[in-house]
Protein backbone atom coordinates (compact mmCIF):
# COMPACT_ATOMS: atom_id res chain seq x y z
CA UNK A 1 0.00 0.00 0.00
CA UNK A 2 1.12 3.59 -1.13
CA UNK A 3 0.39 5.11 2.24
CA UNK A 4 -2.19 7.02 3.71
CA UNK A 5 -3.70 9.78 1.82
CA UNK A 6 -5.81 12.87 3.32
CA UNK A 7 -7.94 14.47 0.42
CA UNK A 8 -9.58 17.82 1.58
CA UNK A 9 -12.72 18.90 -0.62
CA UNK A 10 -13.10 15.00 -1.58
CA UNK A 11 -16.92 16.21 -2.60
CA UNK A 12 -15.94 18.69 -4.71
CA UNK A 13 -14.69 17.41 -8.70
CA UNK A 14 -10.97 16.92 -8.25
CA UNK A 15 -11.54 15.52 -5.10
CA UNK A 16 -13.70 12.55 -5.86
CA UNK A 17 -11.18 11.57 -8.79
CA UNK A 18 -8.11 12.17 -6.75
CA UNK A 19 -9.82 9.98 -3.69
CA UNK A 20 -11.24 7.54 -6.28
CA UNK A 21 -7.50 6.97 -8.43
CA UNK A 22 -6.19 6.94 -5.34
CA UNK A 23 -8.03 4.09 -3.92
CA UNK A 24 -7.22 2.34 -7.08
CA UNK A 25 -4.14 2.61 -6.71
CA UNK A 26 -4.08 0.88 -3.34
CA UNK A 27 -4.09 4.14 -1.35
CA UNK A 28 -6.09 4.12 2.06
CA UNK A 29 -7.76 7.15 1.37
CA UNK A 30 -9.32 9.77 3.93
CA UNK A 31 -11.64 12.12 2.39
CA UNK A 32 -11.86 15.24 4.41
CA UNK A 33 -14.62 17.59 3.60
CA UNK A 34 -17.44 19.85 5.59
CA UNK A 35 -20.17 19.01 3.35
CA UNK A 36 -22.78 16.05 2.93
CA UNK A 37 -23.36 16.20 -0.92
CA UNK A 38 -21.73 12.80 -2.05
CA UNK A 39 -22.90 12.98 -5.93
CA UNK A 40 -19.62 13.39 -7.37
CA UNK A 41 -18.15 10.38 -5.76
CA UNK A 42 -21.61 8.19 -6.57
CA UNK A 43 -21.23 9.82 -10.40
CA UNK A 44 -18.09 8.79 -11.08
CA UNK A 45 -17.21 5.59 -8.59
CA UNK A 46 -19.25 2.40 -8.06
CA UNK A 47 -20.33 1.32 -4.57
CA UNK A 48 -17.29 -0.49 -3.56
CA UNK A 49 -14.72 1.75 -4.44
CA UNK A 50 -16.90 4.25 -2.53
CA UNK A 51 -16.69 1.78 0.50
CA UNK A 52 -12.69 2.22 0.05
CA UNK A 53 -13.28 5.98 0.76
CA UNK A 54 -13.44 7.00 4.79
CA UNK A 55 -15.46 10.11 4.64
CA UNK A 56 -14.65 12.10 7.42
CA UNK A 57 -16.54 15.47 8.08
CA UNK A 58 -14.52 18.21 9.34
CA UNK A 59 -13.76 21.80 8.13
CA UNK A 60 -10.23 23.22 7.24
CA UNK A 61 -10.71 26.57 9.12
CA UNK A 62 -10.58 24.42 12.44
CA UNK A 63 -6.56 23.91 12.62
CA UNK A 64 -6.96 21.67 15.82
CA UNK A 65 -9.52 19.38 13.95
CA UNK A 66 -7.39 18.93 10.77
CA UNK A 67 -4.83 18.53 12.68
CA UNK A 68 -5.96 15.32 14.83
CA UNK A 69 -7.48 14.09 11.48
CA UNK A 70 -3.87 13.74 10.33
CA UNK A 71 -2.91 12.16 13.54
CA UNK A 72 -5.67 9.80 14.08
CA UNK A 73 -5.25 8.39 11.00
CA UNK A 74 -1.62 8.39 10.60
CA UNK A 75 -1.61 10.10 7.39
CA UNK A 76 1.62 10.28 5.59
CA UNK A 77 0.16 12.45 2.25
CA UNK A 78 -1.80 15.15 1.66
CA UNK A 79 -3.57 16.48 -1.35
CA UNK A 80 -5.56 20.36 -0.46
CA UNK A 81 -8.16 20.54 -2.34
CA UNK A 82 -10.79 22.23 -0.42
CA UNK A 83 -11.62 26.19 -1.73
CA UNK A 84 -14.73 28.25 -2.65
CA UNK A 85 -15.04 28.43 -6.09
CA UNK A 86 -14.90 31.86 -8.01
CA UNK A 87 -18.73 32.71 -7.71
CA UNK A 88 -18.47 31.91 -3.46
CA UNK A 89 -15.10 33.97 -3.22
CA UNK A 90 -17.11 37.17 -5.33
CA UNK A 91 -20.78 36.61 -3.07
CA UNK A 92 -19.01 36.57 0.25
CA UNK A 93 -15.58 37.31 0.35
CA UNK A 94 -14.80 36.84 4.49
CA UNK A 95 -16.18 33.05 3.60
CA UNK A 96 -13.86 32.73 0.55
CA UNK A 97 -11.03 34.29 2.41
CA UNK A 98 -11.28 31.94 5.51
CA UNK A 99 -11.94 28.69 3.53
CA UNK A 100 -9.21 29.22 0.65
CA UNK A 101 -6.85 31.17 2.53
CA UNK A 102 -6.88 30.26 6.40
CA UNK A 103 -7.94 26.47 5.37
CA UNK A 104 -4.65 26.19 3.43
CA UNK A 105 -1.96 27.86 5.97
CA UNK A 106 -3.95 25.48 8.19
CA UNK A 107 -3.04 22.38 6.07
CA UNK A 108 0.34 23.46 6.27
CA UNK A 109 0.52 24.39 9.73
CA UNK A 110 -0.83 20.46 10.35
CA UNK A 111 1.25 19.33 8.05
CA UNK A 112 4.32 20.61 10.41
CA UNK A 113 2.64 19.66 13.74
CA UNK A 114 2.79 16.46 11.80
CA UNK A 115 6.21 16.34 11.26
CA UNK A 116 4.83 15.53 7.60
CA UNK A 117 7.74 14.35 5.62
CA UNK A 118 6.41 14.35 2.12
CA UNK A 119 5.83 16.83 -0.37
CA UNK A 120 1.73 18.46 0.24
CA UNK A 121 0.66 18.78 -3.07
CA UNK A 122 -2.61 21.77 -3.07
CA UNK A 123 -4.64 23.14 -6.08
CA UNK A 124 -3.80 26.90 -7.56
CA UNK A 125 -5.21 28.07 -10.08
CA UNK A 126 -4.96 29.70 -13.72
CA UNK A 127 -6.85 32.67 -12.03
CA UNK A 128 -3.55 34.36 -10.38
CA UNK A 129 -2.84 35.38 -14.25
CA UNK A 130 -4.42 38.21 -15.80
CA UNK A 131 -5.00 38.49 -19.46
CA UNK A 132 -1.51 39.11 -20.24
CA UNK A 133 -0.10 35.95 -18.16
CA UNK A 134 0.95 38.57 -15.82
CA UNK A 135 0.58 37.19 -12.17
CA UNK A 136 -2.08 39.74 -11.38
CA UNK A 137 -5.12 38.23 -10.64
CA UNK A 138 -8.63 39.84 -11.66
CA UNK A 139 -11.14 37.88 -8.99
CA UNK A 140 -10.54 37.43 -5.11
CA UNK A 141 -10.18 33.68 -5.76
CA UNK A 142 -7.34 34.13 -7.83
CA UNK A 143 -5.83 36.73 -4.95
CA UNK A 144 -6.54 33.99 -2.37
CA UNK A 145 -4.45 30.87 -4.38
CA UNK A 146 -1.53 33.80 -5.29
CA UNK A 147 -1.62 33.67 -1.14
CA UNK A 148 -1.61 30.18 -0.99
CA UNK A 149 1.62 30.06 -3.23
CA UNK A 150 3.13 32.46 -1.10
CA UNK A 151 2.12 30.66 2.03
CA UNK A 152 3.80 27.28 0.66
CA UNK A 153 6.95 29.16 -0.37
CA UNK A 154 6.92 30.45 3.53
CA UNK A 155 6.44 26.91 5.02
CA UNK A 156 9.57 25.60 3.21
CA UNK A 157 11.70 28.56 3.87
CA UNK A 158 10.90 28.24 7.98
CA UNK A 159 9.81 25.30 8.45
CA UNK A 160 10.98 22.52 5.31
CA UNK A 161 7.17 21.68 4.99
CA UNK A 162 7.68 21.06 1.24
CA UNK A 163 4.68 21.13 -1.38
CA UNK A 164 3.57 21.20 -4.98
CA UNK A 165 0.83 23.78 -5.85
CA UNK A 166 -1.08 22.85 -9.53
CA UNK A 167 -2.67 25.48 -11.17
CA UNK A 168 -5.54 23.73 -13.71
CA UNK A 169 -7.37 26.01 -16.27
CA UNK A 170 -10.38 24.81 -17.12
CA UNK A 171 -11.28 21.49 -15.95
CA UNK A 172 -13.68 19.52 -17.63
CA UNK A 173 -15.32 15.90 -17.10
CA UNK A 174 -17.77 14.12 -15.29
CA UNK A 175 -18.27 15.92 -11.78
CA UNK A 176 -17.54 19.16 -12.91
CA UNK A 177 -20.95 21.16 -12.49
CA UNK A 178 -20.24 24.74 -10.48
CA UNK A 179 -17.51 27.40 -11.39
CA UNK A 180 -17.18 29.55 -14.48
CA UNK A 181 -15.13 27.38 -17.10
CA UNK A 182 -17.73 24.61 -15.90
CA UNK A 183 -19.57 25.15 -19.06
CA UNK A 184 -17.80 22.89 -21.84
CA UNK A 185 -19.28 20.16 -19.10
CA UNK A 186 -22.48 21.51 -18.89
CA UNK A 187 -22.21 21.31 -22.80
CA UNK A 188 -21.65 17.47 -23.00
CA UNK A 189 -23.95 16.47 -20.47
CA UNK A 190 -26.52 18.24 -22.65
CA UNK A 191 -25.37 16.74 -26.07
CA UNK A 192 -25.85 13.23 -24.38
CA UNK A 193 -29.45 14.26 -23.70
CA UNK A 194 -29.98 15.79 -27.00
CA UNK A 195 -30.56 19.00 -25.11
CA UNK A 196 -29.39 22.39 -26.46
CA UNK A 197 -26.83 24.39 -24.37
CA UNK A 198 -24.65 27.68 -25.02
CA UNK A 199 -21.51 28.14 -23.37
CA UNK A 200 -20.90 31.58 -21.66
CA UNK A 201 -17.45 32.12 -23.07
CA UNK A 202 -16.08 32.17 -26.23
CA UNK A 203 -12.30 32.82 -27.04
CA UNK A 204 -9.16 30.09 -26.66
CA UNK A 205 -8.98 28.37 -23.31
CA UNK A 206 -7.08 25.05 -21.88
CA UNK A 207 -9.18 22.61 -21.18
CA UNK A 208 -8.03 19.76 -18.54
CA UNK A 209 -9.37 16.32 -18.12
CA UNK A 210 -10.61 16.02 -14.24
CA UNK A 211 -8.59 12.52 -14.42
CA UNK A 212 -5.68 13.76 -15.63
CA UNK A 213 -5.53 16.45 -12.98
CA UNK A 214 -6.57 14.19 -9.94
CA UNK A 215 -3.80 11.81 -11.15
CA UNK A 216 -1.11 14.30 -11.63
CA UNK A 217 -2.40 15.68 -7.68
CA UNK A 218 -0.95 11.95 -6.65
CA UNK A 219 1.85 12.05 -8.71
CA UNK A 220 2.79 15.72 -6.52
CA UNK A 221 2.07 13.93 -3.21
CA UNK A 222 4.48 11.04 -4.33
CA UNK A 223 7.34 13.76 -5.51
CA UNK A 224 10.79 14.17 -3.06
CA UNK A 225 9.83 17.15 -0.84
CA UNK A 226 12.64 19.11 -1.92
CA UNK A 227 11.02 22.70 -1.93
CA UNK A 228 8.33 24.46 -2.98
CA UNK A 229 7.10 24.47 -6.48
CA UNK A 230 4.05 25.52 -8.30
CA UNK A 231 3.41 24.33 -11.69
CA UNK A 232 1.01 25.30 -15.02
CA UNK A 233 -1.23 21.92 -15.67
CA UNK A 234 0.35 21.11 -18.98
CA UNK A 235 -2.17 21.49 -22.23
CA UNK A 236 -2.70 23.63 -25.39
CA UNK A 237 -5.19 26.29 -25.90
CA UNK A 238 -8.50 24.95 -27.55
CA UNK A 239 -11.33 27.78 -29.40
CA UNK A 240 -15.09 26.98 -28.41
CA UNK A 241 -15.06 26.21 -31.69
CA UNK A 242 -13.06 23.20 -31.60
CA UNK A 243 -14.55 22.26 -28.52
CA UNK A 244 -18.07 22.12 -30.18
CA UNK A 245 -16.93 20.27 -33.03
CA UNK A 246 -15.27 17.67 -30.55
CA UNK A 247 -18.67 17.15 -28.78
CA UNK A 248 -20.79 17.14 -31.56
CA UNK A 249 -18.18 14.30 -33.13
CA UNK A 250 -18.80 12.68 -29.84
CA UNK A 251 -22.86 13.22 -30.12
CA UNK A 252 -23.49 13.42 -33.63
CA UNK A 253 -27.56 13.17 -32.55
CA UNK A 254 -26.83 16.49 -30.78
CA UNK A 255 -25.06 18.78 -34.17
CA UNK A 256 -26.01 22.72 -33.76
CA UNK A 257 -27.71 21.98 -30.24
CA UNK A 258 -24.24 23.56 -28.48
CA UNK A 259 -23.54 26.92 -29.18
CA UNK A 260 -21.22 29.83 -27.16
CA UNK A 261 -20.97 33.16 -26.57
CA UNK A 262 -18.37 35.20 -28.07
CA UNK A 263 -16.73 36.69 -25.27
CA UNK A 264 -13.06 35.37 -23.82
CA UNK A 265 -12.45 34.79 -20.75
CA UNK A 266 -10.14 37.31 -18.34
CA UNK A 267 -7.17 34.39 -18.61
CA UNK A 268 -4.44 34.44 -20.94
CA UNK A 269 -5.36 32.11 -24.05
CA UNK A 270 -1.79 30.02 -23.40
CA UNK A 271 -0.73 29.46 -19.47
CA UNK A 272 2.83 30.95 -19.27
CA UNK A 273 4.68 28.96 -16.85
CA UNK A 274 6.65 25.94 -15.81
CA UNK A 275 4.24 22.73 -16.70
CA UNK A 276 4.09 19.96 -14.42
CA UNK A 277 5.10 16.70 -15.83
CA UNK A 278 2.30 14.39 -16.27
CA UNK A 279 0.34 12.67 -19.05
CA UNK A 280 -2.49 14.02 -20.41
CA UNK A 281 -5.81 12.63 -22.03
CA UNK A 282 -6.48 13.90 -25.73
CA UNK A 283 -8.93 16.38 -26.10
CA UNK A 284 -11.00 14.64 -28.35
CA UNK A 285 -10.98 11.05 -26.50
CA UNK A 286 -11.16 13.21 -23.20
CA UNK A 287 -14.94 14.61 -24.45
CA UNK A 288 -15.82 11.43 -26.17
CA UNK A 289 -15.55 9.94 -22.62
CA UNK A 290 -17.06 12.11 -20.83
CA UNK A 291 -20.20 12.05 -23.54
CA UNK A 292 -20.13 8.49 -23.29
CA UNK A 293 -20.64 9.04 -19.12
CA UNK A 294 -23.28 11.26 -19.40
CA UNK A 295 -24.75 9.11 -21.70
CA UNK A 296 -24.78 6.24 -19.87
CA UNK A 297 -25.95 8.10 -16.81
CA UNK A 298 -29.13 9.64 -18.77
CA UNK A 299 -30.06 5.80 -19.83
CA UNK A 300 -29.83 4.95 -16.01
CA UNK A 301 -32.16 8.09 -15.26
CA UNK A 302 -29.46 10.01 -13.61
Amino acid sequence: MPGTVLVTGVLGCLGAWTALLAARDGWRVIGYDLGHDDRRLKAIASPKEREAIEIVRGDVTDLDQLARTLGRYAVTHVVHLAALQVPFCRADPPLGARVNVVGTVNVFEAAKRRGLQTTVAYASSAAVYDEQGRILPRTLYGVYKLANEGTARVYWQDERVASIGLRPFSVYGPGRDQGVTADPTHAMRAAARRQPYRIGFGGKTELHYAPDVAHAFLLAAQAEPTGAFVYDFPGEPVSMAEVVAAIEAAAPEAAGLVTFEERALPFPERLPGERFPCPVTPLAQGIEETVEHFRREAEDGG
